[in-house]
This record gives structure tokens, C-alpha cells and sequence, in this order.
């Protein structure tokens, strides 16, 4: 059987090749995820897969907890039945289908009944089509629009509200005829519309906004009723009765969930037919996984031109745009209140409480934008649906979750959704005894929060990652930079620097893009890029030093500081630098592992690994900082004289970051106390390919460590693994 043929299993059909699930003939939604552990479950049938072998699959390189093998595996079992895949107690799991050896069959998939766009089905499939059924497929351009926050419109105003709404729908209803298209649904406060052409649902959508947005301006900012509209080109599916259905109606109904309120989101395949046809910008915002749409989608903000300056500008009344680029494009949150589910009314407390410390403690990471406790509270005990919360705050992210107390145990379980996209990024349980119930408050907020904010910016990354190079805004360039810093190598640090100071050139008083400025110098300086290297020193102590000025409430510029101070021989000074970034940010994992390198400095070893543990007991799962955990940990392990120790930790350093150079020095220092000299030996020549000018002369005038005893332990050591003088 070839790859691309699809295995049939009783009812079950899997499609491997086009990542499709169908039940007795019908396609069934299924995330990506899921589909990637079902593939190899179907491959490997007939043997058990281990747990190891399936997340280091199918999260190839990423760190996750086995709650989420766990959740994509409980998603299979609701679509495929129970004992379609078996647990094997302390081995992994195993599906348990057997194939069937009849030929499959194109299956005829059926018809959805009719929806409107703002309740689409959770996939709308492929049909067989024919003409006995009344059903063609042709290539449309769809226009949906939504209007945001009606519910808390209605809400203050009834019947304003609907006099609004009427407005509005006699709006679309003008534009969209007077542009050729057809209005196919205006259910509640939505709009669904088809075109012949790409150009006459923009215009339409341009004029739409333009027409709304001069009658909102005699209105007050709050009881504006603004729409936000997707348009996509594709394929759709169109009944006799006029109904549209198919991926072209879905898309544009996602596009719509995306786009800024009073603005316009439109699809690759809406740009790539308009260019130069309309005078509009189109904003790239790279590609999007959408929910039960396959492949990702590139999208774009599409923002009309002014007539008399020729630039682009917000669709929008004057008096509703958006303020600087950092701030509408930083990345936004909202904590939603926990839900109680112990039965008890009494443990509200609890729950409450949580989510309130939560929202204060994402509120320290200066980037991250959080919506208020009182408008998050609005949805309290209300069974929610994360795409309408994330339209109507206006916020990409959402964490939410629950809390269950039973007796002395209470059992917390959080997961951060992405609001555009309606995906799971990352979900975790904690079980713990409540001796102390503001203990355990404590600490489950702290884990959370140092968690959270780390799933954030890798997210926020791959966004930045697929936009074009033109559309980058400050953000996404420190984004991007970020991600080039954090693979330590000697082209992208030299990447990374261009790409900070065009976001600084954007956003003069971006404190961050200084931090990670003067540490891309930085680490120019330690590995010798750069000459003379002193330079290299004085140029990112001045950057780190700017960052502290104008970010004074910034953990991440201390942080920095810190990281600065310590490598130009100033630890003592780093401690206090250090710990003022955690008292910024008690949740910064970073500033306590920077406070832990500048206490094993300065010889404080158990106070080293105090600070370190912290740090990885707050976010575990953060690979981008534990490198520099690990170095830390690694030097205090070997001058307490637990050579093993720092040998195990100092390999899981250089294993994040094979250029780790401290981790180097402390394995070559600790396999040399242990009389292994061919293995310290590679480790210094390993050493000196990284830095040739490493030599003992130049660790005696550079040592790092305060303590006089230490600095010569470190000589010692290093003589006896062979680094020449």
C-alpha cells in the first residue's frame, strides 16, 4: 500500500498523507497534535509505543509535561471510541483497531446542516459533489463581520444597542450591494457575504468601516459598536437555496476573530489578487494555525490609505485608534476566575483568590499587557467560549482553569488557550496538601505565572517568525532577535544586533531591546567575535546601564545589568543589581539564576544553589534560560568539592548550549579532580576552538570569582587538565 492510501479500520479510516480522521464516512475534527500521535500510534500498530517515544516525536525538541500526551490521547479516545487505544500500565500505549483488508472506498461525506458563520460546525468537510445533488463548488470571496462587544452593549442599553445594530446592517447591506456581492446571513450581530471577486468584498469591507466609523464619531468611546471583518478567496460550497459552506466560508469567519476592532483582516489569497488594486496597506502578520483548517494561513491587517498624506491609516473614528505600535502589538492576556468545582460554595474563597494573585503576578512582566480583575470577573461563572472573550477583551491569550479541594488535598488545573486561533498551549495539573493554604497559594501562583509568560513569548516568536521582513514592528524585531540570542552562535548574535537596534530606531524607550542589546555585546566579548574585547565589555555595560534608565521598572533590565556586571568582574555589585530584578518580578525565573551566578562568584555556593533550584522550581519547562541555570549550578557543585554533581549538571548546560563555555571550564576542571585526564583534555580543547586566546594567564586576570581561595582551586584544576599557560 502506498503512503498516501488510506488505512481503513472497521468505520475508521485514517488518511495519512492528508492528515484526515473519517468515522463511518464522515471527517472528523481533529487538532494537529493529535493526529501527529495518532499517525504513529497507526504505524507502530500492533506493538506498544512508549510515552518517551511518542512526545520525543511528536514535540521533536520541545520540553512538555506528559499531561499533554495525556490530553491529546483522552481526544482520540472521544473521537475513536475507548478501547480504540489501550494503556499499558508502566510501558506506553497501544492501538488496538484491526485493519480492514477490503479496498476502501471514496466515502460521500454529508452535508452539515445550515449555518451561520458565527456557529460554524467544528469542520466543514469535502463533498463528493454530483448533480443530483443540487451542490457546486466554485471559487468565491467571502466577507464576515462580527461586531464586538454587543453583549456588554445590550447590556448597558438595550434598545440603543439594537437602533445601532439596525445602522449597521443597513451599512453592510448598501456597501456589499453596491460592490456586486450577495448578503447571504445577518443572524444576531454578524454578517455573512459572498462576491465574485477578491476586489469587491475589500472595497466593500472599506467602505463599510469608512461609513461606520464617521457615524461612530458622534458617539461616545464606550457605547461605539464596532465590527471587525475577515475576507478570504476560496473554494466554497454553494446549495441551491444560496447557503455557502466549505474551508472559503471557515477562514474568512477566523480572519474576522482576528482582525482589530473597526479593522479588516484579510488572506494571502485576498493579497495576492489585490496587489496594487486597492489603495490600502496590507500589514503582514505571518501565518496562523486556525482552528480545523489544516495547512496555516498568512494574514494581513488591511489599513486604507488617506487621501491627502498618501499613508496608511486606521479604518477606524480618529478618536478609537490605537495608540503606539509597542502598545498594540505587545502580547495581551486575560486571567478568566477560576472555576470552583470542590461543590462548596465556601472554597469561592480559594478560586478567587488564585486568579486575582495570577492577574497581579502576569502584571509584572513589563511586555505582557493584562487585562483587568473586574472586567475578567464579568465572566464568572458563565460557561464561556474563549474566541467571543479574547474578541470582546481584546487580548490574544487566555488562562483559565479550575480548583477542586477535597479534605487536606486541593487539585488546580490551568491551560493557556490561544484566543485567535482557539488552540491549547499548554495545559498543567498540580495536586497539593493545604498545611498552609496561603503557602500553597503562593506557590501555585508563582509556578503558573513563571511558567506562562515563557509559553507566551515562544509563541509570540513563531508569529514573528513568519512575517516578511517589511512589516516588522518593534516587537517583532526584538522577537525575532531574541530567538537568534538564545542559539548562541557567532552569525545569529551577530544577527540579533541589527534586528535591536532597528527596534529601538522604532521605539526609543523599548527597555528590553537595551537589555538584549548589551547582552548580544556581551556575548560578543566572551567568545573573542569581537576586537578588541574590552570594547565589547564597554559597549554592553553602557547598553545595560540605558536599559535600567529608561526601563527603572524593568526585571529583565536588571537582569541584564546583573548578567553584565558579573562578567566584568563585578559580582558583589551584580547581587544587589539581581535582586532588585526579583523584587520587580518575584516570577522572573532569569533573575533568579542571574542572582545565582553572581553568588557562586562572590563564593556564596549554597546560596548559589538555592537561588538556581528556585529558579527551576519556578518554570522547569523555560530551555532558553537553563543553560546559564545549569553553568551556575555546575561551578558550585565543583568548588563544594561534588565533582559527579557538576559533571552531570554541567553536561545538561553544554547540551542547551554547546558553546557554554563555563560549563566547559567546569567539566574539564571536575574531570581532571577525578583523574580522568583524556576526557579534560577534549573538554579544553573544546575549549580553545570556542576562545583560542583562553589560556591560565588570562583566567588569573579574569577569574570571576571574588574569592581569592576559589580563583586558585579554579588554576589548580585547570593546569592539571592541561590549558597551557
Amino acid at each position: 500500500m502506498a503512503a498516501d492510501d488510506p488505512l481503513r479500520f472497521g468505520l475508521v479510516e485514517v488518511r495519512i498523507g492528508q492528515r484526515q480522521l473519517l468515522v463511518d464516512g464522515k471527517l472528523v475534527p481533529i487538532g494537529a497534535r493529535a493526529f501527529d500521535v495518532l499517525a504513529l500510534l497507526v504505524e507502530r500498530r500492533g506493538r506498544v509505543v512508549s510515552k518517551h517515544e511518542l512526545m520525543d516525536l511528536v514535540w521533536a525538541g520541545v520540553f512538555v509535561e506528559e499531561n499533554n500526551l495525556q490530553v491529546q490521547i483522552s481526544a482520540l479516545r472521544k473521537r475513536l471510541g475507548m478501547h480504540a487505544i489501550v494503556t499499558i500500565p508502566g510501558r506506553g500505549y497501544q492501538f488496538t483497531l484491526e485493519p480492514d483488508s477490503r479496498p476502501t472506498q471514496s466515502a460521500s461525506i454529508e452535508v452539515s446542516p445550515r449555518v451561520r458563520h458565527g456557529n460554524l460546525p467544528d469542520a466543514l468537510p469535502d463533498f463528493s459533489l454530483s448533480e443530483a445533488t443540487g451542490i457546486r463548488q466554485r471559487l468565491a470571496a467571502i466577507l464576515a463581520a462580527d461586531a464586538t462587544g454587543y453583549s456588554r452593549l445590550m447590556a448597558a442599553d438595550e434598545r440603543s444597542t439594537m437602533a445601532a445594530l439596525d445602522a449597521a446592517r443597513a451599512v453592510f447591506r448598501g456597501r456589499i450591494e453596491a460592490h456586486q456581492g450577495r448578503l447571504i446571513d445577518m443572524a444576531g450581530d454578524s454578517v455573512l457575504a459572498v462576491f465574485e471577486t477578491a476586489i469587491g468584498a475589500v472595497n466593500s469591507a472599506l467602505a463599510v468601516q469608512e461609513a461606520l466609523s464617521i457615524a461612530d464619531s458622534a458617539v461616545a468611546e464606550d457605547r461605539r459598536m464596532r465590527f471587525r471583518i475577515g475576507v478570504h478567496l476560496g473554494d466554497v460550497i454553494e446549495k441551491t437555496d444560496g447557503t455557502v459552506y466549505g474551508d472559503g466560508v471557515n477562514i474568512a469567519a477566523r480572519l474576522e476573530g482576528m482582525a482589530e476592532p473597526g479593522g479588516i483582516a484579510v488572506s494571502e489569497a485576498v493579497h495576492g489578487s489585490l496587489r496594487g488594486k486597492v489603495s490600502a496597506n496590507f500589514e503582514d502578520q505571518g501565518e496562523q494555525r486556525l482552528k480545523n483548517i489544516l495547512e496555516p494561513v498568512r494574514w494581513y491587517h488591511l489599513r486604507a490609505f488617506d487621501a491627502a498624506t498618501e499613508a496608511p491609516t486606521s479604518v477606524v473614528a480618529p478618536a478609537a485608534k490605537r495608540t503606539p505600535a509597542m502598545v498594540s502589538n505587545k502580547p495581551s492576556i486575560a486571567v478568566l476566575p477560576l472555576t470552583n468545582m470542590s461543590g462548596d460554595p465556601k472554597q469561592e474563597y480559594l478560586a478567587d483568590g488564585i486568579s486575582e494573585d495570577l492577574t497581579t503576578a502576569l502584571s509584572r512582566f513589563g511586555w505582557l499587557f493584562v487585562i483587568a480583575r473586574n472586567s475578567a470577573f464579568t465572566y464568572k461563572g458563565r460557561a464561556v467560549d474563549v474566541r467571543q472573550v479574547g474578541r470582546e477583551l481584546g487580548v490574544q491569550y487566555i488562562l483559565e482553569g479550575s480548583v477542586r479541594r477535597a479534605g487536606d488535598r486541593v487539585r488546580i488545573s490551568a491551560q493557556l488557550v490561544d484566543a485567535i486561533a482557539d488552540g491549547c498551549i499548554w495545559a498543567e495539573q498540580f495536586d497539593r496538601k493545604t498545611a498552609d493554604i496561603f503557602e500553597l497559594q503562593d506557590d501555585i501562583v508563582g509556578r503558573i505565572a513563571a511558567t506562562v509568560a515563557p509559553e507566551i513569548t515562544s509563541a509570540q516568536i513563531e508569529r514573528a517568525r513568519t512575517k516578511r521582513p517589511n512589516t516588522l514592528n518593534a516587537w517583532d524585531h526584538y522577537l525575532r532577535a531574541l530567538a537568534a540570542y538564545h542559539r548562541i552562535t557567532e552569525e545569529d548574535i551577530k544577527a540579533a544586533i541589527p534586528l535591536l537596534e532597528q527596534a529601538i530606531d522604532l521605539e526609543p524607550e523599548f527597555a528590553n531591546a537595551y537589555a538584549l542589546l548589551a547582552q548580544c555585546h556581551l556575548k560578543m566579548g566572551q567568545h573573542g567575535w569581537v576586537k578588541p574585547v574590552r570594547q565589547a565589555y564597554e559597549t554592553s555595560r553602557r547598553i545595560a546601564e540605558k536599559a535600567v534608565r529608561v526601563g527603572p521598572s524593568s526585571a529583565e533590565a536588571h537582569q541584564a545589568l546583573a548578567l553584565v556586571l558579573i562578567l566584568v568582574g563585578e559580582a558583589e555589585r551584580a547581587i544587589t543589581v539581581s535582586r532588585r530584578a526579583i523584587e520587580l518580578n518575584p516570577n522572573y525565573a532569569e533573575g533568579q539564576m542571574v542572582l545565582g551566578l553572581a553568588l557562586v562568584f562572590c563564593g556564596d555556593l549554597e546560596g548559589c544553589l538555592t537561588a538556581c533550584h528556585q529558579a527551576q522550581r519556578s518554570n522547569p519547562r523555560d530551555s532558553r534560560a537553563s543553560s546559564r541555570l545549569y553553568d551556575a549550578m555546575g561551578h558550585a557543585y565543583f568548588m563544594l568539592g561534588d565533582y559527579e554533581t557538576a559533571i552531570e549538571v554541567s553536561k545538561k548546560g553544554l547540551n542547551e548550549a554547546p558553546s557554554l563555555y563555563g560549563a566547559l571550564v567546569t567539566l574539564a576542571c571536575s574531570c581532571a579532580q577525578l583523574g580522568r585526564k583524556d576526557e579534560a583534555r577534549r573538554y579544553v580543547d573544546e575549549l580553545l576552538r570556542l576562545i583560542p586566546r583562553y589560556t591560565l594567564r588570562a583566567l588569573r586576570r579574569h577569574p570571576l570569582f571574588v574569592n581569592r581561595e576559589l580563583i586558585e582551586r579554579l588554576v589548580d584544576s585547570m593546569r592539571l587538565a592541561g590549558l597551557p599557560e
